[in-house]
């Protein structure tokens, strides 16, 4: 039995050879297969995690990007009302009116005299007064009035009530507008720094865990792409400059625009709807360009960011800047990056594409919504044609003519407007909900922003590049890295590094504006 079963296995080794071969090579391609599919299964369910963990921190960062600008927007509107104080110009004519009357009541003319004078003059600055008084606010530094002023006449106050009222609320609009802008460059700008940290902070695991390393290498790593405290700190302490000094430039050139524009104006002159759109629309283009060409050509930055001369005056305006504890030549690098790349940004046409899209927005919700609903009572008023209307024997009646409305009332609605536009976090902020809400580039500004430069940020990050042996993982997370900063925006997709004259922000931001246009 035994020898039998030895001479079967030698005349059929060689079958049995071939078989265990097929057998064996199967097994190992089949395990092959399986360990590329396990791969794959977990490359994909990482790629997912990464992709929704960026999503979840750019979405995070849009909603932080609105907290900060209406924690912000309150000084700059306190610093706006204290130097363009409407309501103590209403004081004043309040005051005036109470006077005249009560030198007419108390005066022994004719009967026909005050009959001729006194419905013209007081009922009207009456109702004008008495719509200020209903529909404004007194702001807490006003209450006090300046004895020292010199008496002005009832039409130089009426003027000044015109300008101050038009300007302030314009210069919110911009303000708002602005804030709203560089507050998400600032903080998209951070976010990818500290994005790019937390990335190479993972792709570089120790080689031994039991090894005690003395060197800290992740200290250099988030220094290098500026997520260190001190360098966030001074660079968000920037906004300073446009809620205590930009705003007063742009103030002063908005208001000499107001003054040409409105000046020739009477308060009790008798205006419509579209009247006061094409002044407004006068002013804006006096001051943001009358073209493409003049609206990229202005300079904002001047309203936004200090000059270098002016830069420690910030830090030191605002207590961040300590003499005893200079920074760090680290520090001072970054900071010196993040600024110049801002003002790259600031500087871009694409920055001006979005101004002049959210102050559309902002001058729109202002005429177009709140004086056409509630001044000039805007809408279908109008009764149907009856069918006598439409015989023969009718006669053509006129269209009807645009509804007016005084300037004086419109300059109530104005002003007390103002307080709305700079409202704070205390309720949700109507101008600017409706700037986020219709001005979709807006969003996709910040993606491009978000993922703009990042292959540069891994390059030129400094002395603080990892070690040899965990570059290859580096790469590998650059790569993933890079497929998933396109799921930030539907219209954004990233470009490559700049060549030429174009950069990749502008040539991302044409793929995004390209897309939104064809979606909308």
């Amino acid at each position: 039995m035994i020898g039998a079963t030895k001479r079967w296995f030698r005349r059929n080794r060689k079958g049995l050879a071939i078989g265990a071969g097929v057998v064996g090579v199967g097994y190992l391609a089949g395990q092959y297969v399986l360990s590329k599919i396990s791969e794959a299964r977990e490359r994909m369910s990482s790629d997912r995690i990464a992709k929704e963990n960026l999503r979840r921190r750019f979405e995070q960062n849009q909603a932080d990007c609105t907290f900060t600008v209406l924690a912000l927007l309150p000084t700059a509107t306190e610093n706006i009302i204290e130097a363009l104080p409407v309501e103590d110009l209403t004081k004043e004519l309040q005051k005036k009116r109470a006077e005249r009357l009560a030198r007419l009541s108390g005066s022994e003319a004719p009967a026909s005299e005050p009959s001729s004078t006194a419905p013209s003059v007081t009922d009207e600055d009456g109702r004008s007064l008495s719509s200020f008084q209903a529909d404004s606010y007194i702001h807490a530094s006003q209450l006090t009035s300046d004895s020292g002023r010199p008496a002005r006449s009832k039409t130089e106050l009426w003027n000044e009530v015109k300008i101050s009222s038009i300007t302030r609320s314009f210069v919110l609009i911009y303000t708002l507008s602005l804030l709203t802008l560089l507050t998400r460059i600032q903080l998209n700008l951070l976010g990818r720094r500290n994005y790019l940290s937390s990335v190479v902070s993972l792709a570089s695991p120790s080689n031994d865990a039991s090894t005690i390393r003395l060197e800290d290498h992740d200290d250099e790593f988030s220094q290098a792409f500026g997520n260190d405290f001190e360098t966030n700190r001074r660079y968000l302490t920037y906004s300073w400059w446009l809620l205590h000094r930009g705003w007063k430039d742009l103030t002063a050139k908005v208001r000499s625009t107001v003054e040409e524009v409105f000046g020739s104006l009477n308060p009790r002159e008798d205006i419509t709807l579209t009247k006061l759109s094409e002044l407004v629309l006068e002013v804006r283009k006096h001051v943001e360009g009358a073209t493409e060409e003049d609206r990229r050509a202005a300079n904002w930055l001047q309203y936004l960011l200090p000059s270098k001369e002016d830069e420690d005056i910030v830090l030191q305006e605002s207590g961040v800047l300590n003499p005893e504890s200079p920074s760090s030549p680290q520090t001072a690098a970054n900071l010196r990056q993040l600024l110049d790349e801002t003002s790259d940004l600031i500087e871009s046409p694409s920055f001006s594409r979005i101004l002049t899209a959210l102050n559309n927005e902002g001058f729109a919700t202002l005429i177009e919504d709140k004086c056409a609903k509630i001044v000039f009572k805007s809408g279908p008023t109008s009764e149907p044609a009856t069918a006598a209307a439409l015989s023969s024997a009718a006669t053509i009646v006129p269209p009807p003519s645009p509804p007016k409305a005084k300037l004086a009332t419109i300059l109530a609605l104005i002003t007390r407007e103002a307080h709305v536009i700079g409202h704070g976090t205390s309720s949700p902020n109507e101008y600017l909900s409706v700037m986020e809400q219709n001005v979709r580039d807006l969003e996709a500004f910040a993606a491009v922003v978000y993922s703009s430069n990042f292959q540069l940020e891994l390059l030129h990050s400094g002395d603080a590049s990892p070690p040899s042996g965990q570059q290859p993982s580096m790469a590998k997370s650059s790569t993933a890295l890079q497929s998933t900063l396109e799921t930030i925006s539907p219209e954004v997709a990233l470009g490559s590094q700049p060549t030429g004259e174009d950069s990749a922000f502008e040539k991302v931001w044409g793929k995004a504006v390209e897309n939104s246009e064809s979606t909308t």
